[in-house]
């Protein structure tokens, strides 16, 4: 059985990858936002909830052939799940701010995560538009 505070220092540690993957995101930082999943993981943005690409690799390609642009992600609402198997889930909320729009896309993601050498990773993130235009 899992100790509270192991289980709260990786639920913690899962919150702080949330928040550091919109701060890669916003900056551009696509190899560093590609090395959050593991190499058979696989996303789906929140645009396109059914549209995965699959593999680091893949997802590292789709980032860098996105069209550069001014953003700012917001995660709030963080809802993390750990098992004794190191596996987790997280759900949380999205706010995007865009240069191009007036107001923000809200959405939310349904996260996979696994515990690696390297830390939490994410097996799966699944994207979804809360209200769609």
């Amino acid at each position: 059985m899992m100790e509270p505070l192991e289980r709260l220092l990786h639920e913690r540690a899962i919150e702080r990858l949330l928040v550091e993957y919109v701060a890669l995101n916003d900056a551009g930082e696509w190899d560093k936002l590609a090395s959050t999943y593991v190499p058979e993981g696989r996303m789906s943005r929140p645009t396109a909830p059914d549209d995965f690409i699959e593999g680091r690799e893949a997802i590292l390609a789709a980032f860098k052939a996105r069209p550069p642009r001014a953003s700012r992600h917001v995660v709030a609402n963080i809802r993390v799940d750990v098992d004794e198997a190191g596996q987790a889930t997280a759900r949380s909320q999205i706010l995007l701010f865009l240069e191009q729009k007036s107001a923000p896309l809200v959405g939310s993601y349904e996260d996979r995560l696994v515990l690696t050498d390297q830390g939490w990773r994410f097996s799966e993130r699944r994207g979804s538009l809360d209200f769609a235009d």
